[in-house]
This record gives C-alpha cells, sequence and structure tokens, in this order.
C-alpha cells in the first residue's frame, strides 16, 4: 500500500477521491468502486503503484491502434483493478479481482525494469491496457515518465472515465490513447458499465485532442444494445465535431462473462457502421475482430489510395511515403 495521489482530505478522516470521473467519497476503511484505493484513516491509499498482474509483447493494431506505429510492436501491461465492471468484459478475471478477494496477486516491478524489458524486446512503445489503466494512476505516471527517458512512446487504452484533473497530469506523458466510446447512451454505461452515463468520456476525448494527444477510438456493438443506427450516426456526429481525424473502430461482439446469451455481432453491422461513420465525415473507421472480411485496411481520405493492408492484427504491406499518400501526397493522421 502507498499513499495515492489526486484525493482531497476531509472531515472526520474522510476522503474524496480525484482520479476518475466516480469521485468516490470514503468513509475510513471503504474502498472506492476500483477495489484498488482504500481510505485507512483519512488517508487514501492505493493497492497497485508497483504491481503488475500482466505483461505481454502485442502488435500495435491489437491495442488497436492503427495509426500509431504501424506494424510495431507493444510492450503492455496492467495492474488489478477496474473503475468499471461491465458485463461484457473479456478481462473479467483481472479487472474484477479487487472484488473477488481481498488478496491481490502480482508481481511488484519498478517501472525501470518495465522499461528496460520493453527494450529488450524491441518494443516502441508501452501500452497502458487490458484493465483500466486510470486505476494504476500512480503505476502509469512513473513507468511513463521513465519510458519517454527511454524513448519509447506512451500509450493509454482506457474507457475516458477521467478527471480533468487526472487529464492534465497525464497530458505531458501520454502520446496516444485509443478510448472506449461504448455507446451513445447514458442508460447503457448505467446498465452495463456500472457508471453515471458518458459525459466523462466524451470530455476526455475533446480534451485529450485539444491537448495533441493522438486519439483513437473504440466502439464494441453488441447485437441489441448499442447498435442502433440513429445512435451510432450520433456517435459519429460527434467525432467528427471533435476532428474527423479521429480512427473509429467498430468491433464485433462475442458472447462472454455476462452476456453469454447475446449473438455475436453480424458482419453487416459492422459494415453499416463503418459506411455510417465515412457518411458522417470521419476519414478513417475501422472494422475489428473479423478479419478478412474487409474494412480493415488503411485508405487515404483523398484519393481512395490503399495505404496499409491489414489481416486481422497484422500489416500486410505498407505503401505510404513517410506519412503521406504517395499518390496524391496528403498527409496522413497519426504517428508515423
Amino acid at each position: 500500500m502507498r499513499e495515492a495521489e489526486l484525493y482531497s482530505k476531509l472531515p472526520q478522516k474522510r476522503v474524496r477521491c480525484e482520479l476518475c470521473a466516480h469521485r468516490c467519497y470514503l468513509r475510513p476503511g471503504q474502498a472506492g468502486i476500483c477495489g484498488v484505493r482504500r481510505n485507512l484513516e483519512g488517508v487514501l491509499y492505493t493497492a497497485v503503484a508497483d504491481l503488475v498482474i500482466a505483461t505481454h509483447v502485442d502488435p500495435i493494431e491489437k491495442k488497436p491502434f492503427y495509426h500509431v506505429l504501424p506494424g510495431s510492436k507493444s510492450y503492455s501491461l496492467a495492474a488489478p483493478g477496474c473503475n468499471f465492471n461491465c458485463r461484457h468484459c473479456q478481462n473479467h478475471e483481472i479487472s474484477q479481482l479487487p472484488h473477488r478477494t481481498e488478496k491481490l496477486v502480482g508481481r511488484h516491478l519498478r517501472p525501470e525494469d518495465l522499461v528496460r524489458e520493453a527494450v529488450a524486446t524491441g518494443c516502441r512503445s508501452l501500452a497502458y491496457t487490458y484493465t483500466e489503466p486510470t486505476t494504476y494512476f500512480e503505476l502509469m505516471r512513473a513507468t511513463a515518465a521513465v519510458g519517454h527517458e527511454r524513448g519509447l512512446l506512451n500509450l493509454m487504452v482506457t474507457n475516458g472515465y477521467l478527471t480533468k484533473t487526472a487529464r492534465s497530469s497525464l497530458a505531458s506523458l501520454v502520446d496516444g490513447a485509443n478510448i472506449d466510446l461504448k455507446a451513445w447512451s447514458d442508460s447503457f454505461y448505467r446498465r452495463v458499465c456500472g457508471a453515471a452515463g458518458m459525459t466523462p468520456v466524451l470530455d476526455t476525448i475533446a480534451d485529450f485532442v485539444a491537448r495533441g494527444i493522438w486519439v483513437e477510438v473504440t466502439t464494441l456493438l453488441i447485437p441489441g444494445y448499442n447498435d442502433d443506427s440513429a445512435e451510432l450516426r450520433e456517435l459519429a456526429r460527434f467525432l467528427v465535431s471533435v476532428s474527423p481525424l479521429i480512427p473509429w473502430h467498430v468491433t464485433g461482439f462475442f458472447p462472454i462473462y455476462k452476456l453469454t446469451g447475446v449473438a455475436p455481432t453480424p458482419p453487416e453491422t459492422l459494415k453499416k457502421a463503418r459506411e455510417i461513420g465515412l457518411e458522417a465525415g470521419l476519414h478513417y473507421v475501422f472494422e475489428g475482430n473479423r478479419p478478412g472480411v474487409g474494412g480493415e485496411s488503411t485508405y487515404c481520405h483523398n484519393c481512395g489510395e490503399l495505404l496499409i493492408e491489414r489481416y486481422g492484427f497484422r500489416v500486410i504491406e505498407k505503401r505510404m511515403s513517410g506519412s503521406e499518400c504517395p499518390r496524391c501526397r496528403k498527409r496522413v493522421a497519426g504517428i508515423f
């Protein structure tokens, strides 16, 4: 346990966490919604300041980032815990671990150890992923600082449920973020994710883009839950209003965790969502979790030239000239 960052001390040894948009108000002995931050006698402590439960070397496309160093490897890491309780979480074994046991598992690792391993395995970036990186804020910040010193990019894969204070604290360290915009529906966030609504996520997307952080957005389409065409149009219009350069990943759902009775997403739904995004004015819309069905590759938004051909998480061919289309010389948005 280590004293947490970003909280306020209140009378009667109570505290308010200022890390995520839940802003948990905690009496002595209480833990936050994330399960890893706890008020001990008027001081907020985190149990995951150096506790790592998962590390992997992944293709950066798996995060997914399609316009950040395509074809490169990303050193991915996570700590236990999450500030959401999504009924369809594919990593629920580790994200919900603090709610199932008081004894958290993992390895106690220093930021220097994590960065050294990332460099040794040929990775060009660090990805804070699998669970919600906001909940292991202290570990992420410390590792990100060392990563920058070694020339690595720092990438968040996040639900975007951050406070303005947390976003400001991360601004100089985070190079890119893939933000889940899970639905265009407050009721979806309440019923399916255990959050109050989508507004904090919209704020994070707009704020990160304004700060110059590269942003890609992912929406997992669950049949009958968040795949309504009218809602998807509103979602796409919002992204365009922030920046038409935001890549939007519309990905396929498979039954898992507490949504095992829901059918997988039909390929036609992904195709329709991609068309909605492009019609709204987004330059880059990708279909995910369905290798080979189309919609995975990057095309020039100006002339339609195929720029990056993909199959699943694999880059087949890159045809760009630096960060430009080789045919019309238009710049392609991203980090290349």
